[in-house]
């Protein structure tokens, strides 16, 4: 589902500024399918691993079948997140990531829901047109067991400074 137009952080234009971003909010960003000719074709590029891109060796390993790269579930969460969180007006860049886990390896046809918790918020002392937002992300399969954990950073512009 990449329209996901009506959920609540999303607004047509996302005309939104680092004073719409309030510390203890909660977004759902979306939910995606995991696809298996997609996790097949991002792990022979970008991750060759037999868990990833060997069907048969996969299944003799610990998780009986092919699992995603850890990669991709993050590539799955970031096009949600620039979709649905970041504002095309204000989003600055992110200077970092840190305590990313994949507690829970991801299937071919797991459906993917990302969830965001703002932590933070705070405006910068060095440069006060712009504000810094600190947001933990989860990623829960169908079961609702989570799949990836990731906690980042984000400069966003400031309506007024």
């Amino acid at each position: 589902m990449d329209d996901q137009s009506d959920l609540p952080f999303t607004s047509p234009g996302r005309d939104r500024y680092f004073e719409d971003y309030e510390q203890g909010a909660v977004h759902i960003l979306g939910t995606v399918t995991a696809d298996e000719d997609e996790m097949l074709a991002f792990a022979s590029l970008y991750d060759p691993q037999d868990i990833h891109i060997s069907p048969e060796e996969a299944a003799k390993g610990p998780f009986g079948a092919i699992i995603a790269s850890g990669w991709y579930t993050a590539g799955l969460m970031m096009r949600l997140f620039a979709r649905h969180y970041l504002s095309n007006v204000s989003s600055l860049s992110s200077p970092g990531l840190t305590d990313l886990k994949w507690p829970t390896p991801v299937f071919a046809g797991d459906e993917l829901t990302v969830r965001l918790t703002i932590e933070s918020t705070r405006r910068s002392k060095s440069d006060p047109s712009r504000g810094i937002v600190q947001s933990a992300v989860e990623v829960t399969n169908q079961k609702g067991a989570v799949v990836m954990s990731v906690k980042g950073v984000n400069f966003i512009a400031c309506r007024t400074s």
